[in-house]
């Protein structure tokens, strides 16, 4: 049996009154600042006129989600300290926006781009390049999206659980879910960026008290962290305590590729170039490593679980019943419905919630960006009442496509988003190096991009996980993904030069570094 959670009808009411003014704030942003929607610049970027703190607020619930407060505990407590990766990722990946995302601000600013597949088309003169990238971006995303309704499941779940419902659990969820999204939609339609951005700005503020209560009272509740690390099994205590020789190699390319991936998927994109100004973008992603030392506190879950008996009994009880997977997901969740005050577990899963429902809102607005600018629009022509119109029922129908994949697929969506960072990172020549020189020849860089999607989804599949065994340890696919594509544009680049073959950009290096 379940043990009893602190779960009761003051939670159920906390989390129904603050999901209402969730909603409500996500209508408001039509109203708020307001623009002509019906330009996709206007309502995908909500008029490239978000400051400093919007812009953070923003970026933070973007790449903030429920990989960072779900996903993250759960593989720690699964499988261990591997990955604490996650905090070196932090570190470096903000790093790699510092050197690109301004950048491409600028660019974008003068030439009016919306969608980095925008930039590269004319940085490398190539329609089919843009149509490539923009579809390694959609197609990266939409397992990204689904990860954010595994979070919102795994609180609907606990909060089920605590209130004794009757029925199935699956069945309820999926019906929470569909209300939600039916929502998520129709003030994504109607609001754009602007509504994301209030309702970013609401579930950070949700978030970070989540994080700052319950690292201050779950251990005090437990009698500290040693409790918790006294409490683990002496069969497990040496995957938390160290990381294993043979990991190493594993840890460091999983930080890197991953860090190299984050600021190549259309929600960090959509996000930076909503900002006002290149200065003050480059001010807001200087705070966001803040966001990293909240990360660092969500891991422990992971370890703090173990100091809460009847948290590890719930988990181990609903294993059974909703499948390891989704039951490892509870980390967070348990370890607060176990210890703290019911009102208070109601803030907390209602940040879980929303945390997953904001960042996919940003992620369908993005693709749908690139699904009309780079797609659609090369196909045929749109007017630009035309475009906007048409991508924001493309949010809807990319929003609906990753909620229908996870009732379909069930517990795939953390390995498929580990997938999409394989890919999405093969984008990275035509991006990131296309930011710093248009030297490089257009069809080579499709060829790379194509050789190392095939070889990044091919390797995944024939090794069944995300690493790659060599002789100096297991390395993250998408690294060695990543160097034949490298390797592979360069060959050919300089088989272009020696046949006579010389750059011709739309773009001019100037343009790309003139300060706005």
């Amino acid at each position: 049996m379940i043990p009893q959670t602190n779960i009761n009808d003051v939670t159920l009411v906390v989390f129904l009154v603050l999901f209402a003014l969730f909603a409500f704030l996500g209508f408001y942003g039509s109203r708020w600042r307001k623009g002509d929607l019906s330009q996709l610049h206007e309502w995908g970027l909500a008029g490239r006129r978000l400051g400093i703190f919007l812009v953070w607020f923003l970026m933070g619930a973007d790449l903030y989600t429920a990989y960072t407060f779900i996903a993250v505990p759960a593989a720690l407590f699964g499988v261990g300290s591997l990955y604490f990766f996650a905090v070196p990722y932090v570190a470096w990946t903000f790093a790699i926006a510092m050197l690109t995302m301004p950048r491409l601000w600028t660019v974008s600013r003068n030439k009016g781009y919306i969608t980095a597949a925008d930039f590269v088309k004319d940085r490398f003169n190539s329609r089919h390049l843009a149509f490539a990238v923009a579809l390694v971006g959609i197609v990266a995303e939409l397992p990204y999206i689904a990860l954010q309704i595994v979070g919102m499941e795994a609180a609907l779940t606990m909060l089920i659980i605590g209130l004794g419902i009757n029925g199935s659990i699956t069945l309820i969820n999926e019906v929470s879910l569909v209300i939600a999204f039916a929502i998520l939609a129709a003030f994504t339609y109607t609001s754009g960026l602007r509504g994301a951005t209030l309702t970013g700005v609401f579930k950070d503020a949700l978030i970070w008290l989540t994080v700052i209560v319950s690292i201050i009272a779950i251990p005090l509740a437990i009698h500290g962290f040693h409790a918790a690390f006294s409490s683990i099994p002496s069969k497990k205590v040496a995957i938390y305590e160290t990381l294993p020789s043979k990991l190493i190699m594993a840890y460091f390319s999983l930080a890197l590729g991953s860090a190299i991936a984050l600021y190549l998927y259309p929600h960090a994109i959509n996000g930076s170039l909503s900002s006002v100004s290149k200065k003050q973008l480059k001010l807001s992603t200087s705070l966001l490593p803040i966001y990293g030392i909240g990360l660092v506190f969500l891991a422990l879950f992971g370890i703090l679980i173990y100091g809460v008996p009847n948290a590890l009994k719930a988990i181990s009880d609903l294993a059974p019943v909703i499948g390891k997977s989704a039951a490892a997901d509870l980390v967070v969740p348990a370890t607060i419905a176990y210890t703290l005050p019911s009102w208070f577990i109601g803030i907390a899963l209602v940040g879980v919630f929303i945390g997953g429902l904001v960042p996919a809102a940003i992620m369908a607005i993005a693709i749908s960006n690139l699904f009309v600018r780079n797609i659609v629009e090369e196909i045929k022509p749109l007017s630009m009442k035309g475009e906007s119109t048409l991508a924001k029922w493309m949010s809807a129908v990319f929003k609906f496509a990753a909620l229908g994949f996870v009732f379909a697929v069930p517990g795939y969506a953390i390995t498929l988003q580990l997938l999409g960072g394989i890919i999405v990172a093969q984008a990275m020549p035509s991006v990131f190096l296309g930011l710093y020189t248009h030297k490089l020849e257009k069809w080579s860089l499709l060829a790379g991009l194509i050789a190392g999607v095939a070889s990044g989804v091919g390797l995944y599949y024939y090794y069944h996980g995300v690493f790659m065994s060599t002789p100096i340890g297991s390395v993250y696919i998408a690294l060695i993904a990543l160097a034949l594509n490298l390797v592979v544009t360069g060959i050919g680049t300089a088989i272009a030069y020696a046949t006579g073959w010389r750059p011709a950009s739309k773009v001019k290096d100037e343009e790309i570094l003139k300060s706005m």
